[in-house]
């Protein structure tokens, strides 16, 4: 065991991206997510990374993919707006294939919304707000230990997988402080991305380790010549209107997620091996989901938590798997009932799905989810 400290989420975030080797940051502030910059600003430049401080999230987004294509894990941090103004550009990390983690530390919606309460409208917005349809990869964390944990995680998988990664926290997340045990520096595993090792002359940047389909990664400056555009490109990054390579890097794109699902399928589960009820949380909804197993045990009821860790892709085998020996599924969450949407996709009619929703800005409670686990029983 190493240091124990008292750190709120949003801390143990920045904290955590030092540790996973991040050196750059751009942002621009906006609550709930705004300690994230702040506490950056001051601790980078002690490891000899870089804050910037943008003049708003586009460019904040742009600065974090100019900084990983030089060669840096970058990261940004934003919250609702600022997150729909970051989309364009996670739709360029996607098809130019650049590592960068962006953490959204979800508030309320639509627009500015509730931007000192915590809300979990994003859930959608984080796999589907670019355009296109592509994938990307999204975790969530419940504990100020799991901020520290999967800010790690995501830099490891943005560069194990050449591709933004999103850390979709929420306010109560973000703000509530925990005594945390961190690891051992020693215990930390880092990740870093795939370097060519053929001479200049010989790299096709977007030419894929047919392994895991994720290509090497050079950096500007290190003596690879390489093109990188937002429209579709062939293997060298020139863009094309060839039907065939541009079924081809479509394809691809969604390949090497396939081809890493063992690594993308993230999921806690807590009395689920006799459960005749399932709830299924993510978030800080998933600790309120927690103590209401605990309180319907006592009552009698057979009630199990399934918790989707990487939200992005969706865990469906194994929800669909613990699906198919309960009676029923209850999905609460602060929202209108976004991911309810995804489980009843993933349990496919096995059992009836509920959904249970709050939308006043304040927490989903235990009782709350007693009540409806009663309602359905």
């Amino acid at each position: 065991m190493g240091k124990v400290v008292f750190w709120q989420g949003n801390r143990a975030i920045a904290m955590g991206a030092i540790a996973a080797g991040i050196r750059f940051f751009a942002g621009y502030p906006i609550t709930p997510s705004s300690e994230i910059a702040e506490i950056l600003s001051a601790e980078l430049p002690k490891v000899g990374g870089t804050f910037i401080q943008m003049e708003d999230e586009i460019g904040s987004m742009a600065a974090a993919i100019g900084a990983s294509t030089a060669g840096l894990k970058s990261m940004t941090a934003t919250s609702g707006p600022g997150f729909s103004l970051k989309q364009e550009n996670l739709g360029f990390a996607i098809i130019a294939e650049i590592p960068v983690v962006v953490v959204d530390v979800q508030r309320g919606g639509p627009s500015t919304g509730t931007p000192t309460k915590p809300m979990q409208g994003d859930f959608m917005q984080a796999r589907w707000g670019t355009h296109g349809g592509f994938p990307l990869i999204a975790i969530s964390p419940s504990t100020v230990r799991e901020c520290y944990d999967f800010t790690i995680e995501a830099s490891n998988l943005a560069e194990r997988f050449r591709s933004p990664v999103v850390i979709l926290s929420d306010e109560v997340v973000g703000h509530m402080r925990e005594r945390v045990e961190l690891p051992n520096e020693s215990e930390i595993k880092v990740i870093n991305r795939k370097k060519p090792t053929v001479p200049p002359e010989k790299y096709l940047p977007y030419l894929a380790d047919p392994e895991d389909d994720v290509p090497p990664m050079a950096a500007y400056g290190e003596g690879y010549c390489f093109h990188m555009t937002g429209l579709t490109h062939n293997e060298w990054g020139f863009p094309t209107n060839d039907p065939e390579k541009i079924e081809a890097m479509n394809l691809r794109l969604l390949r090497k997620f396939e081809k890493g699902k063992n690594l993308l399928t993230r999921y806690s589960t807590f009395e689920v091996e006799d459960a005749e009820i399932l709830i299924v949380a993510f978030g800080c909804v998933a600790r309120s989901a927690m103590r209401a197993v605990r309180e319907a045990r006592k009552e009698g009821y057979k009630v199990g938590l399934f918790r989707p860790i990487i939200v992005w892709p969706f865990p469906d085998e194994p929800l669909r798997e613990i699906a198919s020996s309960v009676k029923a599924v209850i999905v609460p969450e602060m929202n209108i009932g976004l991911m309810v949407r995804e489980v009843e996709r993933a349990v496919a009619g096995r059992c009836p799905v509920y959904s249970l929703t709050r939308l006043d800005s304040d927490i989903l409670t235990p009782s709350q989810i007693v009540e409806k686990i009663k309602e359905v029983a």
